[in-house]
């Protein structure tokens, strides 16, 4: 039916039969469907394998389907800011969030693991990227030139590659500059294995597509209405994690973690739960269950880990995101997906409105479904913690605007795993809650939890005994504990203001007393100093008035550092 509407014209009327046709093959009706005797070109997208052939599961996209131009403008680390929501100019008022993230990527080169780049010609920017001179990569096995030239030899396979990798294959055979070359399709051999954690370095595609980011720059402007003058903030519009689950090696004392349907929403307290805990399967270059991220090591971060919870945690009460993450890896033990589930969602998410995004409408119109506890032997199994996950009416009705058959892209035991295998699926709810309960009473044994803000300090409790002062995390009041205007009311979160003051005054102090040493000193320097003291000057009088404390309002503060040690 979409063919039919893209093509048809009103001329036709009700003939419309006539301008379609398929040929006949064997005596039978053939199965590609032409328009005007030509043939209609379809597009399929791969969204996990089979369970038992491990074959590509492919899907037809509708015929009016065109990819979102997406800009990745950051990685693995990004600086942001929240600020209150009238502090940005020409912000869409469909978003009603009242306090706003803005982030600005740190790096220059992006840390990438081109996994699907062993298909050759499937990952066509990392069989670019490699192919380009001077890029560091890791984990490639170097290939010599007589290995090389078995590969240029296989012609089938080498029309496999992408112009790029094939260039550099064929160039390198031709007239090797260097004694080694590396292809994308084949990862270095460790212990006589192809290494599972092939690395290079991406230079920034915004800043190597500069067309792409001037178009999308210029689209925002137009939409948002902002002058030429005036600068564009990438606001946070959508948080959409992914969440890396395995189905579990009991030989490795591998824990299942596959109980996730393809996207789950959970509210704050449930989400933080899994974000405290870092939780995630096993990584090849990280240690294992349960500590994923560099932030979560210590060589990584000075910090005691409550500090930068605290700092997450407020931001995200004060701006009121709703937290989605969808499935990699796993979908329950059979369906592996890898991250093309993830691919997936923002397409999903830019053909959606505003309103559609918010979980509150998902909820009401059916798209969501909770997850209640349930019994199970004499116990209860605190499947809750899991939050909401989509239902076959949110396939049905969203990714029908991407697939042409949405219901087969979600089976039912993708959406529901524990129909794939419920033991399996309460194991990893067992292994869910043990991994909240063992990270949470880190926080009690160094004393940290002392530094812990109301909210989080509750949640650890919640984890580590179940209940908090007595109340359940379902309990309204432990609950109210994560809303905006609990948390702008509290004395706690008024401290963290006066802390943000007092280090503002600190730091202009002391640049004050840097420009009158620099005064002091018998040098020209390059810079007008008498503007620089006014300018500090002004912001000096400015972060020292009670007014600066009412602008504060709205943002994170600055944690005060309760029980720190050094």
């Amino acid at each position: 039916m979409c063919i039919v509407k893209r093509h048809y014209r009103p001329d036709w009327g009700d003939d419309f039969q006539s301008h379609f046709s398929v040929d006949s093959l064997n005596g039978f009706a053939g199965h590609e469907l032409k328009f005007e005797n030509q043939p209609l070109q379809t597009s399929q997208l791969r969204v996990g394998f089979e369970p038992e052939t491990r074959s590509w599961r492919m899907h037809k996209l509708r015929p009016d389907f065109y990819p979102a131009q997406k800009v990745q403008v950051e990685d693995d680390i990004t600086a942001s800011v929240t600020v209150p929501r009238e502090r940005v100019r020409s912000l869409s008022p469909a978003y009603r969030n009242r306090s706003v993230k803005i982030v600005e990527n740190c790096e220059e080169y992006l840390f990438q693991r081109p996994d699907d780049a062993v298909h050759r010609g499937f990952d066509a920017q990392a069989e670019a990227d490699i192919a380009t001179p001077g890029t560091f990569i890791t984990n490639f096995e170097p290939l010599d030139r007589t290995q090389a030239a078995e590969l240029v030899d296989r012609v089938a396979e080498l029309d496999r590659f992408t112009p790029p990798m094939k260039q550099l294959l064929v160039d390198f055979v031709a007239a090797a500059p260097t004694q080694f070359v590396v292809s994308s399709a084949h990862t270095r051999l460790v212990d006589g294995k192809p290494s599972k954690n092939p690395r290079y370095l991406q230079r920034r595609p915004d800043r190597v597509e500069h067309r792409d980011t001037y178009l999308a720059d210029v689209a925002a402007r137009l939409d948002r209405e902002i002058p030429a003058h005036e600068s564009t903030f990438a606001v946070v519009g959508a948080i959409l994690g992914g969440r890396r689950a395995n189905r579990g090696q009991a030989e490795i004392g591998l824990p299942p973690l596959a109980v996730y349907g393809p996207i789950h929403y959970q509210e704050l307290p449930e989400l933080f739960m899994d974000y405290v805990s870092s939780l995630t399967g096993k990584s090849p270059s990280t240690t294992g269950f349960g500590s994923e991220g560099a932030l979560t090591k210590g060589p990584f971060n000075a910090l005691w880990p409550v500090v930068d919870m605290n700092n997450a945690l407020v931001s995200a009460i004060l701006t009121g995101y709703d937290g989605f993450t969808s499935a990699a890896g796993y979908v329950g033990p059979r369906y592996r997906v890898d991250h093309d589930v993830s691919m997936v969602v923002p397409e999903v998410w830019c053909r959606m409105s505003v309103r559609e995004r918010e979980a509150s409408y998902l909820i009401e119109h059916g798209y969501l479904e909770k997850l209640e506890d349930f019994e199970l032997e004499g116990r209860t199994v605190l499947a809750s913690r899991l939050g909401y996950r989509i239902s076959g009416r949110f396939v049905d009705h969203f990714l029908a605007r991407i697939f042409q058959t949405p219901n087969a892209v979600f089976t039912k035991e993708m959406l529901h795993p524990e129909l794939q295998d419920p033991q399996a699926f309460v194991a990893g709810l067992d292994s869910i809650v043990e991994t909240h309960t063992r990270v949470a009473q880190g926080y009690f044994d160094d004393g940290s939890i002392e530094g812990a803000c109301p909210p989080l300090k509750a949640l650890l409790h919640v984890m580590a005994y179940g209940h908090y002062e007595g109340l359940g995390i379902e309990h309204p009041r432990l609950r109210a504990l994560f809303t905006r205007e609990t948390v702008l009311q509290s004395p706690w979160y008024h401290e963290r203001l006066i802390t943000k003051q007092a280090r503002d005054i600190a730091l202009w102090v002391r640049h004050r007393e840097a420009l009158e040493r620099a005064a002091a000193l018998e040098h020209q320097w390059p810079v007008d100093l008498e503007v620089r003291r006014q300018l500090v000057a002004r912001e000096l009088a400015r972060v020292t008035s009670d007014q600066y404390l009412d602008e504060l309002v709205g943002t994170i503060g600055a944690d005060p550092f309760h029980g720190q040690r050094t």
